[in-house]
Formats: C-alpha cells, sequence, structure tokens
C-alpha cells in the first residue's frame, strides 16, 4: 500500500505491533520513515519499490523498529544497515534514483515536546501527553531532513554473496569480503584483533 496514502495512525498500529508497545521512539521513528521516503520518492516499499530503497540508522532503540515496521527494510534482506552511532537518525536511499536523505530528530525538538506536553497534560494526564505532543509537533520543528550522497560497496549491497573464504584460524566461513588479510593470511575480524565479544565457556 502506498505510504502516502496512509494515515499516520495506521502506521503508527504497525509500528506498535511490530515493537511492542507505543512510546516516543515508535512516533519518532514512523515519522522519520514517512519523511525520508517522501523525499526519496518511495511510495510503496513493501510493494513495487521493495528493492529500490536502503535505508542506514544510527540508533539501535525503538526507532529502529518503527523505521523497519514501515518501510519493510531488514538486516536480513540488507536492506537495512544499523550504524550503532548512538543518534536518532537514519539516511534513506533510492537506489533507483540514487536520490538519498538524512532524517534526524532536531536538538530542540525535546524541549519543545516538553513545553506542549504541559499544555495537554490538563487534558490527557502528563505520560499521554508527551505522547501527543510528539504526534503533534510540526515535522519542520520535530525533523531535520537534507540531501546527501552516499557510496555503497558491491559487497554491502543485497543479492548473492560478494565472496566465501575460510578463516585461516579458527576455521568458520567469512562472507562479503569481511575477512581481513594478516600476515599472508586471510582472517576472521574477530581471529585478526584477537578479541570478541564473546568468551568461551570453560567447563
Amino acid at each position: 500500500m502506498n505510504v502516502a496514502n496512509r494515515n499516520f495512525q495506521s502506521l503508527l498500529d504497525g509500528a506498535i505491533a511490530f515493537h511492542g508497545h507505543l512510546c516516543g521512539g515508535q512516533i519518532i521513528g514512523v515519522r522519520m520513515a514517512v519523511a525520508g521516503l517522501r523525499e526519496i520518492g518511495i511510495e510503496e516499499p513493501k510493494g513495487k519499490d521493495n528493492k529500490n530503497l536502503i535505508v542506514l540508522v544510527e540508533i539501535d532503540r525503538c526507532a529502529t523498529d518503527a523505521i523497519i515496521s514501515v518501510t519493510g527494510c531488514t538486516p536480513g534482506k540488507r536492506s537495512l544497515k544499523l550504524l550503532d552511532y548512538g543518534k536518532m537518525a537514519a539516511t534513506f536511499v533510492n537506489m533507483k534514483t540514487g536520490k538519498a536523505v538524512r532524517v534526524n530528530a532536531t536538538t530542540e525538538s525535546r524541549r519543545k515536546a516538553e513545553e506542549l506536553e504541559k499544555e495537554l497534560t490538563p487534558r490527557y494526564g502528563k505520560e499521554k501527553a508527551f505522547l501527543e505532543a510528539l504526534m503533534m509537533i510540526p515535522e519542520e520543528e520535530l525533523l531535520s531532513v537534507r540531501e546527501v550522497t552516499v557510496q555503497f560497496r558491491p559487497e554491502d549491497l543485497p543479492g548473492l554473496p560478494q565472496g566465501m573464504v575460510t578463516c585461516s584460524e579458527c576455521g568458520e566461513t567469512v562472507l562479503d569480503l569481511r575477512e581481513v588479510n594478516k600476515d599472508g593470511k586471510a582472517m576472521c575480524r574477530t581471529c585478526s584483533e584477537g578479541r570478541a565479544y564473546y568468551a568461551p565457556k570453560i567447563v
């Protein structure tokens, strides 16, 4: 279905169902996705435009689930790239036209939401008032949208793996040119750096 023709509540309901609950991040994420898709000319991200869209998200929090819900982009499809920068920002790329925009929550958006929350609290109660404020703030005050350029390497794009090698140390397979050549040997990053996010359990 054309995102532009769906009302905000419908998109938000889908995001809530995907994420599990309503929160400020869901509202901001949906609004970011709607703005980004509009600006790059993607009308049906889950339909005819599915293969034309790549999204780069800069935070591993609630807004990312909302963006996934609206766009249909996922890491498994290689159409969503998670860059853990801790920023409420995402870049939307139309691979067919090359147009890309970066959308981020403005520095002032939280202050503006808190100001509006005070006005709405008598009507909605404090918690709901803040969420209502995030929905009511004009887009130009909530979000910054600017055109950018993004360059992708072939090994970062959807499709068949660009390469497959076996790490000379651990023997595990490494896809998409993610190996490191060290001392003439192909190694996974974990082995080449001598560290991992996990430690083998000693029995």
